[in-house]
């Protein structure tokens, strides 16, 4: 028997979506204040997807203020293929609310959005058997309309249909015909440790709905179980005739309450039918592949050398396209960055970067500035918390970013030049028996009685001509985590320029 690991798609990847085509399924993921907006994933088996490119990847789709606050922009997209066409509804919020955009092929072009006049979050679509589409939506419960998905009009007004078993926010509605039955599944429980997913079914639409007798059909709360937060499901037929559903989950690690940095990510679990009800999982981490011919492609390069005229879909910005700052043509086999602000905590600050999607791994990136310009490379939460180790002057300095404080933890000296900076994630033990912060004073240790039991360790500093790892700072990885941080989305690593501009040569990130 063949198996597969959990998660299908690693790292920053929540509120999945997916669609098949024929042969092929499509994976839609939200993204947050990230641009471009709407990851498209493709796979042909199920189990091994790339990333082919995004929705909303200009700005007459999307454009977020640069006072959004992070985790706002695009929630929760749904993506479906119906009569030769794919489509998608999502949410952008402190933006244009809910839009839908459509395509021949999904990995682009996607039209200009029409505007869908429903309040709330979470839009799904589907189709009777009379051509009317359906637009379900989270706004105080889950509600319905028909639309007209060429225009986005409302042809009636919303209705209730079903709101869960009556934990707090019901979202995620899917809706699905399937034989004589209307399914509608559901998140409930908020998409923290209380997660599930539920599903009730009715004769024909808006209902009424009747609840599946055990809901919610599946849900990690108050186990053991190393993926934590499920839900956000959507099902899938394979060709196959089997049934599969993607869902958001978390891996937390580390010392009570436990944390994840990687963000939510994409899982998938197999469902099967009793007494005409779909029952998905168990969710596995090692688990039987779906009996589809395995097509793996090949992983998407740890390396970037910047020699394209244009950026890998893996690279993404915040909240606006700036092509006038983030520069392939300016000089030949070098990414140049031209600072926006003058701090990473700043709305309008420049950063360029890719999902962490590894639990352990290196980053590492050959910077030059010129005298009086700050660049550098840094693991990105939000704006009030985030790591970095930047060149400027002379000198290489590891900053840290913590909620109020902001702190430079340590600086040296570094002969002109390019310079390699790099930042190491390691798994960190439960309280460590020794863990050094290495500031002002290098031989400071943990003072007595602080738990050190983040998920990893982060660690900041340069490589010296020889090669060698010169570590500025070690720092817990908890600050780093949305239990800490709050928000919905994942740890980023990239590129930034805070003074002037910055150019760099290739950047990498590697498994450790």
């Amino acid at each position: 028997m063949a198996f597969f690991d959990n998660p299908v798609i690693p790292g920053f990847s929540p509120d999945p979506s997916v669609c098949r085509a024929g042969d092929d399924y499509y994976v839609a993921t939200s993204s947050f204040e990230y641009v471009p907006g709407v990851p498209l994933w493709h796979s042909r088996d199920l189990v091994h997807w790339r990333l082919i490119g995004h929705a909303l990847d200009r700005p007459s789709q999307l454009e977020l203020p640069d006072t959004a606050p992070s985790s706002t922009g695009v929630y929760a997209p749904t993506l479906r293929y119906h009569d030769g066409r794919f489509w998608l509804i999502t949410t952008v919020v402190a933006g244009a609310g809910n839009v839908l955009v459509t395509a021949e092929d999904p990995a682009g072009p996607w039209s200009d959005p029409v505007s869908v006049d429903v309040p709330g979050i979470d839009p799904d679509l589907a189709w009777d058997d009379e051509g009317n589409c359906w637009c379900v939506f989270s706004s105080d419960g889950i509600r319905g309309v028909r639309i007209e998905p060429k225009t986005g009009e409302l042809l009636g007004e919303p209705v209730a249909m079903w709101s869960g078993s009556g934990l707090q926010y019901p979202e995620g509605p899917h809706l699905y015909r399937v034989g004589d039955w209307w399914y509608l599944l559901l998140s409930e429980g908020g998409t923290e440790r209380g997660h599930a997913l539920s599903v009730a079914r009715a004769r024909t639409l808006p209902g009424p709905f009747e609840p599946h007798p055990a809901n919610p059909v599946l849900s990690h709360r108050s186990t053991s179980h190393p993926v934590q937060n499920t839900g956000h499901g959507d099902l899938v037929q394979a060709h196959d005739g089997t049934w599969w559903m993607v869902l958001l989950g978390t891996r937390p690690r580390g010392d009570t309450p436990m944390y994840h940095g990687l963000g939510r990510e994409t899982f998938l679990v197999p469902v099967r039918w009793e007494d005409e009800w779909p029952l998905p999982g168990p969710l596995e981490l090692r688990a039987p592949a779906p009996a589809l011919p395995p097509h793996p492609w090949p992983r998407e390069p740890h390396r970037d050398d910047f020699d394209a005229t244009t950026l890998a879909p893996c690279w993404v910005s915040l909240r606006r396209h700036e092509p006038t700052a983030v520069r392939l043509d300016e000089r030949p086999g070098h990414l140049v960055l031209h600072a926006r602000a003058d701090s990473l905590d700043k709305p309008g600050a420049l950063f360029v970067g890719r999902r962490q999607r590894d639990p352990d791994c290196s980053a590492r990136s050959l910077v030059e500035v010129a005298e009086g310009d700050t660049g550098g490379i840094a693991v990105r939460l939000d704006e009030a918390h985030h790591y970095q180790v930047e060149t400027g002057n002379g000198t290489v300095r590891a900053v840290a970013r913590i909620g109020p404080l902001r702190h430079t933890i340590a600086e040296q000296a570094v002969p002109s030049g390019p310079v390699t900076l790099r930042i190491d994630i390691t798994t960190t033990d439960v309280l460590p028996p020794t863990v050094t912060f290495r500031g002002t004073d290098p031989e400071d240790a943990v003072p007595p009685g602080l738990r050190v039991g983040g998920p990893d360790t982060l660690r900041l500093g340069y490589e010296s001509p020889g090669g060698d790892f010169e570590i500025l700072a070690e720092l817990d990885g908890r600050y780093l985590t949305t239990e800490v941080a709050g928000g919905f989305t994942g740890r980023v690593i990239g590129m930034y320029a805070t003074h002037g501009s910055a150019a760099f040569d290739w950047f990498e990130v590697r498994p450790a």
